[in-house]
This record gives C-alpha cells, sequence and structure tokens, in this order.
C-alpha cells in the first residue's frame, strides 16, 4: 500500500477522530468507548490538532493513519485496521522520530501489538502502572526512546 505522509489540516480532523475511534474499538474491544462522535471530532479538531504536530498517511482516496506528537512525547499513533502491517506505521513514526532525540509514550499493557510494534522500534519500558491515573482504568506502560546515534 503506496502512501503520502502529510502536515494534518484542520478539515482532517472528522477523518482523524474517526481513524481514533475505529482502531481502538479494533485493537482494545476491552476498552470503554463512552464518547460520541462529535465528542471525538471536537477533541481532535481543538486538542490534538491545536496542542501537537499532526501528521497524516493517505493513500489516493482517504486518510489511512495519523500520528500526533509534542515536547518529546509521542500523543497518538492510530492506523485504521486495514492499514496495519504496511509500513505506514512505521512511516509515520520516523518523522516524529527525525525531530527529536528523545521521545516517550503511553499504552496499554494489554495492547501487545503496540508494545511489539514499540519496542521494535527502539522504545524501552520505563514503568507500568495499574491505571488508575488514565481516563480508561486499564494498566498501562510508558516507554521512552532516545536517539542512540554517536558523532
Amino acid at each position: 500500500m503506496t502512501c503520502k505522509i502529510r502536515k494534518a489540516r484542520v478539515e482532517d480532523a472528522k477523518a482523524i477522530a474517526v481513524i481514533l475511534k475505529t482502531s481502538r474499538q479494533s485493537a482494545m474491544p476491552y476498552l470503554p468507548h463512552d464518547h460520541t462522535p462529535e465528542e471525538d471530532h471536537a477533541f481532535v479538531r481543538d486538542v490534538v490538532m491545536k496542542e501537537c504536530k499532526v501528521y497524516v498517511a493517505e493513500d489516493n482516496v482517504e486518510i489511512m493513519g495519523f500520528i500526533a506528537f509534542k515536547d518529546n512525547w509521542i500523543d497518538h499513533l492510530y492506523l485504521l485496521p486495514e492499514a496495519q502491517g504496511k509500513g505506514i506505521g512505521s512511516s509515520l513514526l520516523n518523522i516524529a522520530l527525525g525531530k527529536a532525540n528523545e521521545y516517550q509514550l503511553w499504552t496499554f499493557q494489554r495492547n501487545t501489538a503496540a508494545r511489539a510494534f514499540y519496542e521494535a522500534k527502539g522504545f524501552k519500558v520505563v514503568r507500568e502502572t495499574d491505571g488508575q491515573d488514565n481516563e480508561e482504568k486499564e494498566p498501562d506502560v510508558l516507554y521512552r526512546w532516545k536517539n542512540e546515534v554517536k558523532f
């Protein structure tokens, strides 16, 4: 699957919100999915798009995935289920990794596919929690990546 990576535009917020919800429901059906599509759209438009650098991967028809990052944090990296395993997530992640020497991110402990992906990219576990401090109350794990290139 060939995708073009570009900076997200405000008009992409609705498509990004659909990817966020679809991906989470597919990969993590154990999570509560309490937000309406309108709430997801508002969150992406009013929070993610304003606070983060956001890039999307699109084929000739639609946006297939996105990454949102800021201040050495990867806040979101989600793909449509049919786009997974095709190198799109790696391409999006590489955009962020090329812009800083260190990043952190959270994922859920049960999200084994995401954990394997990040660990394959060099992210290391910093700590695990019982999830009491996240909205979903789901045990999570903090990862850190450092650019180990020495000059």
